[in-house]
């Protein structure tokens, strides 16, 4: 096998050696930015076990002031098999990328339904359950250059407005702690 010669391809080799060469869904959402590419959402079903598990790439080509040592792109794993939730992972991070910094904490506010499965209008960034730390980072620079393009993969929890409110008074760690199921898009209000 060819060494990858590009910055998309040693990406989709990080995701590959992380899902074990499970064959993805790649789902494009044209760009509305004139100087940025497409966003990519590439869509893994059953993985983790009865999670679907999407990764968007495109976030990190834009430009953010608070982008010093990365740049993101984000992950979202749901107990659902429908695609509504990787479409509006998608068009979430193309919309927002370069303006929204996808930082810990962020919330990321629709309002409507995120999918028809669920009641849940907004989705919370955080350090992502399904990935460990090491394989939440990827060097995407070109060979011999290591750390000079690292890309963070940025969890995204799906949740309801009353939560989100909770974050906003209350903060994140308070509600981290609480009993709530991080994947299940069905399941009633933590607060």
């Amino acid at each position: 096998m060819s060494e990858p010669t590009s910055r998309a391809e040693r990406f989709l080799t990080h995701l590959d050696a992380l899902s074990g060469g499970v064959e993805p869904r790649f789902l494009a959402v044209p760009s509305t930015h004139d100087d940025l590419k497409d966003v990519t959402v590439v869509a893994y079903p059953n993985l983790p076990e009865d999670l679907q598990t999407s990764f968007t790439y495109g976030v990190s080509l834009a430009e953010h002031e608070s982008w010093t040592s990365g740049r993101p792109e984000l992950c979202l794993s749901v107990r659902s098999s429908d695609d509504s939730w990787p479409e509006a992972l998608g068009v979430m991070a193309e919309s927002l990328r370069g303006q929204c910094p996808f930082r810990y904490g962020d919330l990321i506010r629709f309002d409507t339904p995120i999918a028809p499965d669920s009641k849940m209008t907004a989705f919370l960034v955080f350090a992502s359950t399904v990935l460990d730390p090491e394989s939440a980072r990827a060097e995407v620079g070109p060979p011999g250059q290591e750390d000079s393009d690292i890309i963070h993969l940025y969890g995204l929890y799906p949740i309801h407005d009353s939560e989100a409110e909770y974050i906003g008074t209350e903060g994140l760690e308070s509600f981290w702690r609480l009993d709530w199921d991080r994947h299940d898009v069905t399941r009633p209000p933590a607060v």
